[in-house]
């Protein structure tokens, strides 16, 4: 049975992809260099900044001396679209208090950084209802290695098939079925909502009760 919500925070909690798009790129920019929509959609969405940049080295050229301070300028302008844009939704607040007094132990997972994480989930008012969080500070390898789940998982003491992860992108997606616990794939943002969690809930007991 799932006793546990496991979110991704970009995509699925806030919609939250543009802005990392936007301040990469303002910042990639200055240099010359730029991520198509395209690209960002197709390869990139989820991957860390390093990532990232590692990525635009080894196909666009973008020199190595220059990922520190890119890396840098990309968090200040990703801090900047939060305090900006970030604001409560009370879709997505209702969701997790009623999941929370379901007694359901709800965490978020996300490849961002910890300050990043930590002013989305305050600024969209759902800190309060998260037991706690992850990024990808915290672990060694992020998503799409399992190892966040993995870790998320070991710290609630739960089997992973009581654990249901909400994920919106491939990487994300590869992470959860590699960690062994249950997922639930959405498109965007928006088919995040109580009905739809809901329904895997009781699609997977429902498997649960039947094994």
């Amino acid at each position: 049975m799932i006793r546990a919500l496991i979110f991704d925070m970009d995509g699925v909690l806030v919609d939250a992809t543009e802005w990392h798009y936007e301040a990469l790129n303002r910042a990639l920019r200055l240099f010359g260099y730029t991520i198509t929509r395209e690209e960002h959609l197709g390869r990139y969405n989820g991957r860390p900044t390093k990532v990232k940049l590692q990525m635009l080295t080894e196909e666009k050229g973008l020199p190595k001396s220059l990922h520190t301070l890119i890396n840098e300028l990309k968090q200040k302008y990703t801090a900047e679209e939060i305090e900006k844009q970030c604001r409560p939704d009370l879709e997505k607040i209702k969701m997790l208090r009623s999941f929370g007094a379901q007694h359901y132990k709800i965490i978020v997972c996300s490849n961002a950084i910890r300050s990043s994480v930590q002013i989305m989930l305050k600024n969209s008012g759902l800190l309060e209802y998260c037991l706690f969080y992850l990024s990808n500070e915290d672990v060694e390898y992020p998503k799409p290695s399992p190892e966040i789940y993995i870790k998320a998982i070991k710290k609630l003491e739960l089997d992973p098939t009581e654990c249901l992860i909400i994920e919106d992108s491939p990487l994300g997606i590869q992470a959860a079925k590699a960690s062994g616990a249950r997922i639930m794939g959405v498109k965007n943002f928006h088919e995040v909502t109580y009905k739809n969690v809901r329904e895997a809930i009781e699609h997977y007991d429902k498997i649960s009760r039947k094994g």
